[in-house]
């Protein structure tokens, strides 16, 4: 748990951050918001004490970080900045093991971990281990960032304002990665942006800030449906409020086409399913369309070497919901069994669709503009 308690920062006369008090879970993903100069990006870097507060404490995991060595903090925690910060030097996997070398890993366990970790993003190794940062796409360039992040295996992860630099489709798709990501790993991430849109795709709670104070902390959901006052009405935007959110039903917002594969396909036919529709996981169905369970691409690789097909491997017993069901109780379901997903289908289980939470968010918002 990271915690603020009572924070000040002044810089000469003037107070950036006011008393701030703050409370961020294990594995959970918070958004820090607001406009420029409300103190968001000095917050962040608080915790990894590149910004040390004037008054106040900040405590991690009940450990009071002013007492702990400030290098060995730094390489205990994960940071992605907006500029992305590859050595140009260096190699992709000289910049992914820097933390590692520095913690004195041995060689091969520090190459099988650049290898995992250009996997998990999405990045073969046999193609990027060795290029240099000039030689990549600036989303590859922030892949690789993510992948250094991660790289020690920390528990927390800071970001600020990783994909604003981005290309627009590079962002979504970006951000998508993170938030499957996120679901594997339960990492503990505090990510700033200016970007509301983007908060309320990734968030598990959102911060709204405002000149160095703290508005409104919350899920997105419970933003959306109270905000506190009307600097936060206007900054997510009046249209996207929750005015009615009970009267919305699970088929108004559900993927209707959701990706999917028969239990008798091979291991290697699924992977080339989920390349191929963008996706990392496929629900499993039998000939009449009903709904068996779910395989991730986590699944496949962790059986590739024990298991042909899918029927082997797949996992059963997923919670479900009804296309007439209130997406309040989903959301609740989602929140409750902290879950990304819920598979829509009918009273003979026949699969009806999808609902994932960051299509959720979004499309709530879409169908009340």
């Amino acid at each position: 748990m990271i915690k603020f308690d009572n924070i000040t920062k002044k810089y000469g006369e003037t107070e950036v951050i006011s008393g701030v008090n703050l409370e961020i879970n294990d594995g959970e993903f918070v958004v820090l918001i607001g406009p420029s100069g409300c103190g968001k990006t000095t917050c962040l870097k608080m915790i990894n004490r590149l910004v040390e507060p004037s008054s106040g404490t900040i405590f991690i995991d009940g450990e009071d970080i002013s007492k702990k060595d400030p290098i060995e903090l730094r390489r205990n925690i994960g940071y992605v900045i907006q500029q992305i910060g590859l050595f140009p030097h260096m190699t992709v996997r000289q910049n992914i093991e820097l933390v590692p070398l520095l913690k004195k890993w041995p060689r091969e366990k520090r190459l099988k971990r650049v290898e995992e970790l250009l996997m998990l993003v999405g990045m073969p190794p046999e193609q990027f281990i060795n290029r240099f940062p000039l030689e990549l796409s600036g989303g590859q360039r922030q892949r690789v960032g993510v992948a250094r992040a991660l790289a020690a295996d920390p528990e927390i992860i800071l970001m600020d304002e990783p994909f604003s630099a981005i290309d627009p489709i590079a962002r979504t798709q970006l951000q998508d990665e993170l938030y499957e990501l996120q679901e594997k790993l339960k990492k503990t991430i505090v990510f700033v942006t200016h970007d509301i849109d983007e908060a309320l795709k990734l968030a598990d709670r959102i911060c709204i800030m405002k000149e160095g104070k703290v508005v409104q902390f919350d899920t997105p959901e419970e933003i959306l449906k109270n905000p506190a006052n009307e600097f936060v009405e206007n900054l997510i935007g009046k249209k996207r409020l929750w005015k009615q959110p009970e009267l919305m039903s699970v088929k108004d917002v559900m993927i209707t086409n959701p990706v999917k594969a028969l239990p008798s396909r091979t291991l290697t036919q699924a992977v080339e399913i989920m390349t191929e529709s963008g996706v990392d996981s496929v629900l499993v169905v039998d000939n009449e369309n009903r709904l068996l369970g779910i395989v991730t691409a986590e699944n496949i690789r962790q059986n590739k070497d024990k298991a042909r097909k899918l029927e082997e491997i797949y996992t059963r017993n997923l919670f479900t919901v009804r296309p007439e069901d209130s997406v309040l109780d989903v959301l609740k379901l989602m929140s409750q069994k902290r879950i990304g997903y819920v598979p829509v289908v009918d009273e003979n289980n026949i699969l009806k669709g999808l609902v994932t939470r960051s299509t959720l968010v979004n499309l709530l918002g879409e169908s009340l503009e």
